[in-house]
């Protein structure tokens, strides 16, 4: 791979990288102005041949290159074919040298194969290239990184090994257990251990690569500034980096080291493996100027070039206007039976855990019981400390509060915004039938407002919205027939909850989900007819 404006190497130094193929975006990632001027890539975990090396050395010598610069990480292969189309080029008149990467920190005493060459081979790419840039001769170039090389270090760790294609993996690695201390082509590290946290991990592997006691540490002390590497060695989440990320950061502030730059991302992987790799390389100004300069490989990540270290930003917490659930509450002649409607329903709702999640599965992310239960509990809790207020509106609020801050998600949303919109309808003096009704009405309606879902999208819509016609019936209803309509209301609740089997999920991520595959029943229609269900039957035992 070459950079297609070679027009622009003339009189300057071409630098030229490669390696086995499997650690992308390494090398061909990192083709471009202030970087590598070409890169060759071998087969998967293998050296490319030296003729492909040397046609890169001539074409780049061609194109106007006053010399060839050849970064190689320190695999024995890539030594002798890189070293053989060395060779070869000079004896064809090419102006040709050598850096050797071997920065890998795992060994306390190394073989006479000497230490490894890992991620922080894309650190000499990114200094060399920019002193390339600058016209720098092939000598100043080597010499300069030669002396970078030496404050730099590097150690991974992985909880998986990597397959080459059509082969096994690499290495076994039981359930539970990590490896420290790997390299990049799949070989097993220095030593096995039961996974742990970012932070203990983390702080293992610092430990470990500045150890003095080992031969192939680097020095590090406080007051030092380094730029730090968080290499995905190829299946990590970009959450799980992030988590890393800020654990080598706390754990660097924490010794008096300066993070000064941050990289962290897949930069040179080791195919599917699920581990990381951390690069600490030690600065001053001038290297980090050549850090930060600007650079068109693709591979290279837009950064900031203000320190990371000591870039926090402290402030007071805004003043927010919130539901007051901890207000000293008055009791009211409706206290004692909203208390037993209140605790059956967080009952219920305890008991259908895992019905509610099952249901879930199907349709979503499987947590719909498990949200309800978070609901639940803090209803619970938060009835063991309170009294409960003898206004239903005074209580809906309450309730508003709690399941937006305890229940999270569109879950919790939903049912803040149907208890803060039902909150108004049922004040002091209005407590009857009517009022009630008017009080589902609201906030089925606010549901339907901002939630988007309408009856018939298989929503908990299509169990609230039946049963809130029904309970209009209240508004007419003698005292006598009260009961009637409310056992009524149930029932659709029920059939509205059992129809959304049958009906194409319109709303909410079951909507994302072929329909085919989506044949029980909503669960969050389920959750709502069974705590309707539990307000009704409690009412009717105090009858």
């Amino acid at each position: 791979m070459l950079r297609s404006d070679l027009d622009s190497l003339k009189g300057k130094v071409g630098l030229l990288s490669g390696g086995g193929s499997g650690h992308e975006p390494a090398h061909g990632g990192y083709i471009g102005a202030g970087m590598l001027s070409a890169a060759v890539a071998g087969g998967v975990f293998a050296s490319p041949p030296p003729a492909s090396i040397l046609a890169a050395i001539l074409t780049l010598h061609q194109a106007g290159a006053s010399g060839v610069l050849l970064i190689v990480k320190n695999y024995t292969g890539d030594r002798l074919n890189f070293g053989l189309a060395a060779e070869q080029a000079r004896n064809q008149g090419v102006a040709v040298d050598m850096v050797i990467v071997a920065e890998d920190c795992a060994f306390d005493q190394p073989s006479k194969a000497g230490r490894r060459g890992l991620c922080g081979t894309v650190f000499i790419h990114k200094l060399a290239g920019a002193l390339a840039e600058e016209g720098c001769s092939l000598d100043q170039i080597v010499s300069k990184m030669k002396e970078v090389l030496k404050g730099i270090g590097t150690l991974g760790v992985s909880l998986s090994p990597c397959s080459v294609p059509g082969c096994r993996p690499s290495f076994d690695l039981p359930p539970g257990a990590m490896e420290l201390g790997l390299g990049i082509h799949g070989e097993p590290g220095i030593k096995r251990s039961k996974v742990a946290s970012a932070d203990e991990v983390v702080k293992t592997m610092i430990d470990h690569m500045t150890n003095p006691d080992s031969q192939s540490h680097l020095p590090l002390k406080s007051g030092d500034s380094v730029v730090l590497c968080v290499n995905n060695l190829g299946a990590l989440s970009c959450l799980e980096m992030a988590v890393v990320t800020r654990a080598a950061i706390t754990c660097l502030e924490s010794r008096g080291v300066v993070v000064a730059r941050v990289m962290s991302g897949p930069f040179m992987t080791s195919l599917e493996m699920a581990g990381v790799s951390l690069t600490l390389m030690k600065v001053n100004p001038e290297t980090l100027r050549l850090f930060d300069t600007k650079t068109s490989a693709p591979a290279w990540p837009n950064l900031s070039t203000a320190a990371v270290s000591g870039r926090n930003y402290i402030t007071e917490a805004p003043v927010m206007i919130t539901r007051t659930q901890d207000d000293k509450h008055s009791k009211g002649p409706l206290s004692p039976v909203m208390h037993k409607v209140l605790n059956k329903i967080c009952s219920t709702l305890l008991e259908k855990q895992e019905e509610l999640n099952s249901l879930d599965r199907a349709s979503g992310d499987g947590d719909c019981g498990n949200t309800h239960t978070q609901a639940a509990r803090a209803v619970e809790e938060w009835l063991q400390d309170h009294v409960v207020p003898g206004c239903p509106g005074q209580l809906l609020s309450v309730l508003a509060g709690l399941v937006e801050e305890k229940m999270g998600g569109s879950s919790g949303a939903l049912y803040s915004l149907f208890l803060t919109a039902a909150a108004g309808h049922v004040t002091e003096g209005k407590t009857n039938g009517a009022a009630w009704a008017a009080a589902v009405h609201a906030g089925t309606q606010a549901m339907r407002r901002y939630g988007g879902a309408d009856p018939g999208d298989r929503t908990m819509l299509d169990a609230l919205c039946p049963a809130a016609d029904e309970l209009m019936r209240l508004t007419t209803a003698p005292p006598a027939g009260q009961m009637a309509v409310l056992h009524a209301a149930v029932e659709k609740a029920a059939a509205g909850a059992e129809a959304t089997r049958d009906l194409t999920a319109r709303a909410g991520r079951a909507s994302y989900i072929a329909a085919e595959r989506v044949t029980l029943p909503d669960p969050g229609a389920v959750a709502v007819a069974a705590m309707l269900r539990a307000v009704v039957e409690t009412l009717a035992e105090q009858k």
